[in-house]
């Protein structure tokens, strides 16, 4: 899927939903980052090798790595300019953790935000990406006041692109063999959403 670990570019009401998006002010999920196991899950989730083939993480990725990236995100906020943040995306049923949403503020323009997210495999094509992807946007263009959200994805990875495309994210460019990635060079496609073209009820 499009990804939030990359640490570059690159993918209705929640409480609703079918999943949900844990982060640190939202009212009804409180400062509870990734559930119980988190760590362990995290690792699972990354080693995979069809999770991470289009991500910038490599594998294997070790348990105390994970911690301290936990740790690290229970003392950032979601909007601070220059930094990623990462969303767990639990089942709301039973508070399972099946992926994770990542956003990017950027550092010369706040106004302006970039998206990636994982889902695990056994958990796609459930309609569960286009639902927290959807819930991240609404998220960072109407709860954050958000000018501009972007997203990039491998043109290979069609699943992350009918994602965005769902979404109705705009694709806006392919970047031919922009990018060196795990020994070869990748394209990507370039895709964005406008705070006027989001609105309350989408």
């Amino acid at each position: 899927m499009a990804g939030p670990l990359r640490r570059r570019r690159r993918q209705q009401d929640p409480d609703d939903g079918r999943c949900r998006l844990h982060h640190a002010d939202h009212p009804t999920t409180g400062v509870a980052t990734i559930p119980t196991r988190g760590p362990g899950r995290v690792c699972c989730l990354s080693v995979r090798p069809r999770i991470a083939r289009y991500q910038g993480w490599e594998t294997p990725y070790p348990v105390g790595q994970a911690r301290e990236f936990l740790r690290e995100l229970q003392a950032t906020h979601p909007d601070t300019p220059g930094q990623w943040f990462q969303f767990a995306v639990a089942l709301h049923h039973r508070d399972q953790l099946i992926g994770d949403c990542a956003a990017h503020i950027r550092a010369d323009d706040p106004r302006q935000a970039e998206i990636g997210f994982t889902v695990a495999a056994e958990h796609q094509g459930h309609g569960y990406a286009t639902e927290a992807v959807r819930r991240l946007l609404h998220y960072l263009l109407i709860e954050r006041d958000k000018h501009r959200v972007s997203a990039t994805c491998d043109d290979r990875n069609t699943r992350s692109a009918a994602v965005l495309e769902r979404v109705g994210m705009r694709r806006e460019g392919h970047l031919l063999e922009s990018t060196w990635s795990k020994g070869e060079w990748t394209s990507d496609f370039l895709y964005a959403v406008l705070h006027r073209e989001w609105p309350v009820g989408h």
